[in-house]
């Protein structure tokens, strides 16, 4: 008698088919074969011990028990699936970085061709570009004080920086990797902000804003001094990087109509949500994890993309700030207080411009190294 066996198993996400061809059809041997059949471990080598156990006569159902249990685990172990705990803690690999490249990449393409877009007049609306040729002076005179202030507070910035990095007592306070030191740096600089934002204008004289505007630029810089143990090259080349990605996006938030830019706050903040928490995350969980590998990946490439989108928020903001901030308010114009967002979306930039560099532009060269 002839019998013909179709055998379907599904194993590592692919399909195997398998047929055997009885040429005798024997009790026995069909006991044996269900066996290895349960068990997913039919093979030619299993079914030619089968055959040739069954012919010497040395079959019996106690054999067939201890092998169907023998199989039975060896198929459990076999298909057994990692745990949520064992893939995030495995080794990282390059795909939380390779992820982060293309998104980063994805914003690019998508800044150059809005700049093409509305740079090239393609937009129905006019751009702010355009609305600025009807600017009244004092307008004028407030987007420019603004980037005035802008220009001096990374100036200042830059400053404290360099003078921090020379102080070797600081700078052992400052690279503590420590808790409490992280939240320390972030209370100084919430502190320092919200002090200088609190204190009124005056144009006519320094004053006390313009003290606690230097102090917070201060406490900035004293803050990212640190990356100075990444070697002046490459900060130099993180800074040519950074004023060629704020001035492009600059000149796609002036180009783009008015308030375009303007309803991205929500989704920006919930972005800033994500950001911050992997940013605190990273303090406990190494980069060469799965889980660690991804959170870096999401502050330094997500971040750059983040804060790239706070910039276009922030540049509009302000212009829509100089255009309808009343002339005679009891409070003048502050340049400084509208500074301030694309001032901390410049240094953010920069900071992941740096990091990215720093890692080769992958994060995986230094765990290979």
């Amino acid at each position: 008698m002839y019998l013909l066996f179709f055998y379907i198993t599904v194993n590592n996400n692919y399909t195997r088919f398998v047929a055997v061809l009885l040429l005798e059809f024997r009790s026995d041997i069909l006991l044996k074969m269900l066996s290895f059949m349960r068990c997913g471990s039919f093979s030619n080598v299993g079914l030619s011990a089968v055959l040739k156990q069954s012919t010497n006569g040395g079959f019996s159902l106690e054999s067939i028990r201890l092998f169907a249990t023998r199989s039975y685990r060896s198929a459990g172990q076999a298909v057994r699936r990692k745990t949520l705990k064992e893939v995030l803690t495995q080794p990282a690999t390059e795909t939380p970085f390779f992820a982060g490249k293309l998104a980063v990449a994805g914003g690019a393409a998508l800044s150059i061709g809005a700049l093409c877009y509305y740079g090239l007049g393609l937009s129905s609306e006019s751009g702010i570009l355009e609305q600025s040729m009807l600017w009244p002076e004092y307008v004028r005179n407030r987007v420019h004080s603004t980037y005035q202030y802008l220009g001096g507070s990374l100036l200042l910035t830059t400053a404290s920086a360099m003078a921090v990095a020379r102080t070797p007592f600081i700078m052992n306070i400052l690279t503590r990797n420590s808790v409490l030191g992280m939240f320390g740096t972030m209370a100084a600089l919430i502190g320092t902000g919200a002090v200088c934002q609190s204190i009124a204008y005056d144009k006519a004289k320094l004053d006390a804003k313009h003290i606690a505007w230097a102090l917070h630029c201060g406490t900035l810089g004293a803050v990212i001094a640190p990356l100075s143990f990444l070697g002046g090259p490459l900060l130099i080349r993180a800074a040519c990087y950074t004023a060629g990605v704020v001035g492009g996006l600059s000149a796609v938030a002036v180009c783009a109509p008015n308030e375009k830019f303007l309803n991205m706050g929500g989704v920006l903040a919930m972005g800033l949500g994500i950001v911050f928490a992997s940013s605190i995350g990273t303090f406990f969980l190494p980069p060469t994890t799965m889980l660690g590998a991804s959170m870096y990946s999401v502050v330094t490439y997500g971040g750059l993309v983040l804060f790239s989108g706070f910039l276009l928020y922030d540049t509009q903001r302000v212009v829509k700030m100089a255009e309808h901030y009343p002339t005679y308010a009891l409070k003048p114009f502050d340049p400084i207080n509208a500074q301030i967002g694309i001032y901390l979306d410049t240094i953010n930039i920069f900071m992941r411009i740096a990091m990215i560099l720093a890692s080769g532009g992958g994060g995986g060269g230094n765990r290979r190294r």
